[in-house]
């Protein structure tokens, strides 16, 4: 009986490959793949020459009937761009119709950006939510973040590099200052990893690049209790990354003991004119 094969490829790092990966990769008559100038730097470097076949969210639909008419008579084996297929990819749709066919499917398992990234993380995870990617619209967004909010495991996301303060801001804003692990690059030259809390991210990645994990600690994970002169310190310094002073005031005040009131009235003394308690206009 023919055959799909769900197969992990590098995340970065050509040789992360399995050799029951390219026993596979060989002996199929076709690999699907997310993105095939990916897939092909593979192939060239272990001189495979099986048969590429475009297959992404931008034209899995179209070619899904003839990818099932091909699995009557020939061995399929699917990759994504990097790591595990069905992790924020188009290959969901194509098993779940293979499944309903009675085709036959095989996983070779292999690297993945989501394990590589929790056996790298600074707090427990033996429990944790895999949210993929964040949506882009503004309320699924925050429907999804809010979600969360108390939820008592880490959470687990990829982010792009253009995207990735626009989520850090918006993970600060609804889910307080927790500690973070934040994968840059994984298994590549320039692999970098990151362990403080969300605000410090904000101010460590001010013009990132490359692809990003990131792990959000728990509820219980909020940065110490602050000093007074730490909260306000605290403040400036969210207020310098771009959030008003309302919002910087609100998430500084689950770190201490003070109200919201009184935090941002303290906040504020220090713009009075020492001589009447005016603020500047």
């Amino acid at each position: 009986m023919n055959s799909l094969f769900i197969l992990g490829t590098p995340i970065g790092n050509l040789r992360d490959i399995t050799l029951r990966a390219l026993e596979t990769l060989e002996s199929v008559d076709l690999i699907l793949a997310e993105d095939t100038r990916t897939t092909r730097k593979l192939l060239s470097a272990y001189e495979l020459k099986t048969r590429l076949l475009s297959y992404n969210e931008q034209n899995h639909q179209r070619r899904l009937p003839m990818i099932m008419r091909t699995l009557e008579s020939a061995d399929v084996a699917l990759v994504s761009e990097a790591g595990m297929p069905r992790l924020s990819d188009p290959g969901a749709e194509l098993v779940i119709e293979a499944i309903k066919a009675g085709i036959s499917i095989s996983t070779i398992p292999g690297p993945s950006a989501l394990t590589a990234a929790i056996s790298l993380a600074s707090f427990q995870t033996n429990e944790f939510t895999y949210l993929g990617f964040l949506p882009r619209i503004k309320a699924k967004r925050a429907h999804t973040l809010a979600s969360i909010e108390n939820q008592d495991r880490p959470t687990v996301i990829f982010e792009s590099p253009h995207r990735l303060r626009k989520t850090l801001h918006d993970l600060l804003a609804v889910l307080g200052n927790r500690h973070v692990t934040i994968c840059r690059e994984m298994t590549k030259l320039h692999e970098e990893t990151y362990h403080g809390s969300l605000s410090d991210a904000l101010a460590t990645f001010i013009s990132p690049r490359g692809e990003f994990t990131l792990i959000i600690d728990t509820a219980g994970s909020q940065m110490a209790t602050m000093t007074q002169a730490q909260a306000l310190d605290e403040i400036n310094r969210l207020s310098n990354l771009g959030f008003s002073p309302s919002k910087a005031v609100a998430q500084t005040v689950r770190n201490t003991g003070l109200s919201r009131r009184e935090l941002y009235s303290k906040w504020l003394d220090k713009f009075r004119d020492p001589l009447d308690g005016s603020l500047p206009r």
